[in-house]
């Protein structure tokens, strides 16, 4: 269980940073309202804050979270932007899911 609710902040922080990114891209590439600027830094303070939520040290919750944030990022690309990830994308995914499982199940503090 305790597993799960890590994933999901993970799931949580990758989207809070996406979105504080995607939105000032749409005001620079797209020509949108630059209000958009004000949920943005409002997503990535609550990115920070969900940073400090982990129960591991930084370093290796940055690690961790890199693995969930590609698999995250890449479901974004098919979901926001309407462009389906390739197999490679998936087997990367994998590889970066895994990496990230090794280092949060080996994690001894």
């Amino acid at each position: 269980m305790e597993l799960l609710k890590i994933l999901g902040l993970f799931v949580a922080t990758a989207l809070a940073e996406i979105i504080g990114c995607y939105l000032p891209y749409l005001w620079l590439k797209h020509d949108r309202t630059a209000w958009l600027l004000l949920p943005a830094a409002a997503s990535l303070a609550v990115f920070v804050w969900l940073l400090t939520l982990h129960p591991h040290a930084a370093g290796r919750v940055y690690a961790a979270y890199g693995g969930v944030y590609i698999g995250v990022a890449l479901t974004w690309l098919w979901v926001v932007d309407s462009i389906r990830p390739s197999w490679t994308d998936a087997v990367g995914v994998a590889v970066s899911l895994l990496g990230a499982s090794i280092i949060l199940l080996g994690a001894k503090t």
